[in-house]
C-alpha cells in the first residue's frame, strides 16, 4: 500500500459528506431565497468555496484526531475491532504523525474560517474555537 493510500484510510473518505452536505444545503437554501424573493443576487457565490473548505478540513480533522485518540489509548488495536485499518491502532503510521495531520487540518479550517470572519461576521471566530475544541474533544 502506497503512503497516499495509507493516508486516505485516515481521511476516511466515505465521512466527507457529513462535511459537504450541509454547505451544499445552505447554498440550496441561498438559492430559494433568491428566487422567491425576486433578487439579482442574494448569495455571493465564492463563498461557498471557503465554506466547504471549513466543513471538509474540520471532518478531515475530527477523523485524524479520532484515530489518535482512540489509537493512543489502545481502544483501536487491530486484533480488538472491528471495521476499517485505524492508522494509529494498526501501526501504520506514527502516533505523532496522525495527531500532526489533525493539527494542519484544522489549521486550514482556521484559515478559511477566518476569510469568512472577515467578510460575515466576527463572531464566527467564536463559533470556528467551539468548532476545534468540539472535535478535539470528540474521543
Amino acid at each position: 500500500m502506497s503512503a497516499v493510500q495509507v493516508w486516505m484510510l485516515g481521511v476516511r473518505l466515505r465521512t466527507l459528506t457529513a462535511a459537504v452536505v450541509p454547505v451544499a444545503v445552505g447554498a440550496g437554501v441561498c438559492v430559494g431565497l433568491e428566487v422567491s424573493s425576486g433578487a439579482e443576487s442574494v448569495i455571493e457565490w465564492w463563498r461557498v468555496g471557503p465554506a466547504l473548505l471549513v466543513a471538509v478540513a474540520l471532518q478531515v480533522g475530527v477523523n485524524f484526531a479520532n484515530d489518535y485518540s482512540d489509537g493512543i489509548r489502545g481502544t483501536d488495536r487491530n486484533n480488538l475491532r472491528t471495521g476499517p485499518t485505524r492508522l494509529v491502532g494498526s501501526g501504520l503510521i506514527e502516533p505523532t504523525q496522525v495527531r500532526n495531520a489533525a493539527f494542519i487540518a484544522f489549521a486550514i479550517a482556521g484559515c478559511a474560517g477566518l476569510v469568512l470572519s472577515a467578510v460575515a461576521s466576527w463572531w464566527l471566530l467564536f463559533l470556528g474555537l467551539v468548532c476545534f475544541l468540539g472535535a478535539w474533544g470528540y474521543t
